[in-house]
């Protein structure tokens, strides 16, 4: 039988040595840090990156006022609605954020659009 014994930074304290050593090292400026052990990041590593697959974003509740036919729509699909909801307006601000990977020829996707100007005008009366 073998026993597991875990340790974390948290549990252990900081000596006074170690207290300094971080010190001197907050003080060092970055040209002097040694980095030839730690090898450049290019355009290609985050090119390939991917979001960590146990990112949780802190979810906020709020009242959100939508038409009618679009939450008909989403609830039709199943249980999930407003995961759904989420996901598409997730999609929207990584497009807004990231617009030279948008799809430009989507009308939905135009900047009037995406930057929240209201659609066509109707005449009333």
């Amino acid at each position: 039988m073998t026993k597991t014994v875990k340790k974390n930074l948290s549990n252990s304290r900081l000596t006074a040595s170690r207290k300094r050593r971080l010190e001197e090292l907050t003080r060092l400026p970055d040209e002097q840090i040694d980095t030839s052990d730690i090898p450049e990041l290019d355009e290609t590593f985050w090119q390939n990156a991917v979001r960590n697959p146990f990112y949780r974003p802190l979810k906020q509740q709020l009242t959100l006022r939508l038409d009618a036919d679009i939450i008909a729509w989403l609830r039709r699909q199943g249980s999930g609605y407003q995961t759904r909801a989420n996901a598409f307006l997730r999609e929207a601000m990584l497009e807004d954020l990231n617009p030279k990977k948008a799809k430009t020829n989507d009308p939905l996707r135009s900047n009037n659009l995406r930057r929240g100007a209201s659609g066509p005008s109707r005449k009333v009366g």
